[in-house]
């Protein structure tokens, strides 16, 4: 069975930056697109970034493009998300997703999920 496990959510300063990243294991990892997605209290579940299977093909929502980077090391079965100058709207549990190689920015799109990382952005 695949798992995917984040880590690397904390608190830090807006404008600063925060590296998250996601483990994978049980599956043939280079096979899958992969994805972040950010869910605040009150909120619903929100697209962040998507990378394809062979890792040539990135794909970012509107608030985080030019601030977050993601990324994949298909020969560690892991991806990460490199996110800068952080603002507190940024604030947010996030998940690392697992889907078949055309998933998009759709969380149903998505078979495996992470429990999650809690990164928080104070001003």
């Amino acid at each position: 069975q695949v798992q995917l496990v984040e880590s690397g959510g904390e608190l830090v300063q807006a404008g600063g930056s925060l590296r998250l990243s996601c483990a994978a294991s049980g599956g043939t990892f280079s096979n899958y697109a992969m994805g972040w997605f950010r869910q605040a209290p009150g909120k619903e579940r929100e697209f962040v970034a998507r990378i394809s299977p062979s890792g040539l093909i990135t794909t970012y929502a509107n608030s985080v493009k030019g601030r977050f980077t993601i990324s994949r090391d298909n020969a560690k079965n892991t991806v990460s998300l490199q996110m800068n100058s952080l603002k507190p709207e940024d604030t947010a549990t996030y998940y690392c997703a697992q889907g078949g190689a055309t998933a998009r920015s759709s969380a149903s799109d998505y078979r495996y999920w992470g429990q999650g990382t809690q990164v928080t952005v104070s001003s």
